[in-house]
């Protein structure tokens, strides 16, 4: 009889020794799977995965982890859709506009041409009703979705001649994404869908005439410079192009409430960090290039002009076919014109202000 109550008390002391309840001690930690569409040698578009993941693993005190893995290495860039809809992994991180094949809405929760810019991106999404219209249009892909990052207003590109007019887009051959190249087409251009690991090859060989990626730090690492010299601003399809977190309905269902909050909380700080991230890098990057004799140059306003235009015909023509995208583009073009209205007294005027150099001794 003693001994059994000496090992009685003396298992509960081991207990208490670890410092856990035996509640606790069984607890089995969560392992999930994220596949990125993007290669490791992207460090801010890849890197803002590996950035949710380790605030996942920090704030859960290591019981909720999560894998990230390259482009390829579990499924291919633009099969993460179907895997994340599938259950194949857990979750996935990327472009919402590479998916517009699927339905041109998509392109809508990332970058239209002459779109939201990245601060108006967050806020419809936020506190508008970007969030609410996208989690109802993704439920028929067995998604939850969540903004995880933004790059900024892009670049326009690089081009191996000059392009002062419209003329100069006739014909020319342009390695474009997706749905922007809908309207390049449009204005007499050639849209190419190309991988970013063939641009550099393409443009040296002359199969295109430009390409466009993403902006001075991204382009700086893949060499664009050195194969051609002319640089366009602004990449006015891209104003504020926001990137996703898919999460598989599924498991996000099975998630206690404590970890589906971390995550949330994670893919935030993620999304405010990549673009921080990007207006760190992206200033000192163009000075390189510019120093390495790259030429800048504007769009010019007829161009501007030509493909506001066509743009604006085009998401007619959706909205008079597509009844989900008339629905989620009606709500986000109101959204974006309140916004530019607002920007005209206070951002715009602000930056135009600070941008002239007059404020300088």
């Amino acid at each position: 009889m003693q001994r059994r109550k000496f090992l009685k008390h003396a298992g509960l002391g081991g207990i208490l020794a670890t410092g856990m309840a035996p509640a606790v001690q069984a607890e089995q930690a969560i392992r999930w799977r994220l596949a990125s569409s993007f290669p490791k040698t992207l460090d801010t578009l890849y890197g803002a995965a590996e950035v949710f993941a380790r605030k996942v693993t920090a704030a859960s005190n290591g019981r909720f982890n999560i894998s990230v893995h390259a482009a390829g290495e579990l499924v291919p860039p633009l099969g993460v859709v179907d895997a994340v809809q599938q259950g194949t992994v857990e979750c996935a991180h990327t472009s919402p506009y590479y998916f517009f094949g699927k339905d041109d809405t998509f392109a809508i929760d990332c970058a239209i041409p002459f779109g939201l810019n990245s601060r108006q991106m967050s806020a419809w999404s936020y506190q508008g009703n970007g969030l609410k219209l996208f989690r109802e249009f993704y439920r028929n892909y067995n998604i939850v979705n969540f903004a995880m990052g933004n790059t900024g207003a892009q670049m326009g590109g690089w081009y191996r001649r000059e392009i002062k007019t419209l003329a100069d887009l006739k014909g020319l051959k342009i390695r474009i994404g997706g749905f922007s190249g809908k309207v390049f087409a449009a204005l007499g251009a050639v849209p190419q869908n190309l991988p970013g690991g063939e641009i550099y090859q393409a443009l040296e060989k002359g199969t295109i005439d430009a390409a466009e990626w993403v902006g001075p730090h991204d382009d700086e690492k893949f060499g664009f410079h050195k194969v051609t010299r002319h640089y366009y601003y602004p990449g006015w399809w891209e104003g504020g192009p926001q990137l996703a977190l898919y999460v598989n309905a599924g498991a996000w269902e099975r998630l206690p409430a404590e970890f589906q909050a971390i995550l949330e909380a994670a893919a935030s700080h993620a999304h405010v960090n990549m673009q921080a991230r990007y207006d760190v890098l992206n200033p000192p990057a163009l000075k390189r290039l510019v120093i390495a004799g790259t030429q800048v140059h504007r769009f010019s306003p007829e161009i501007m002009k030509a493909a506001y235009e066509a743009a604006m015909l085009l998401y007619g023509e959706l909205s008079a076919r597509n009844p989900v995208w008339r629905k989620i583009y009606a709500d986000y073009a109101a959204f974006r014109d309140e916004q530019v209205l607002w920007a005209r007294f206070a951002e715009a005027s602000f930056d135009q202000f600070m941008q002239t150099g007059r404020n300088r001794k």
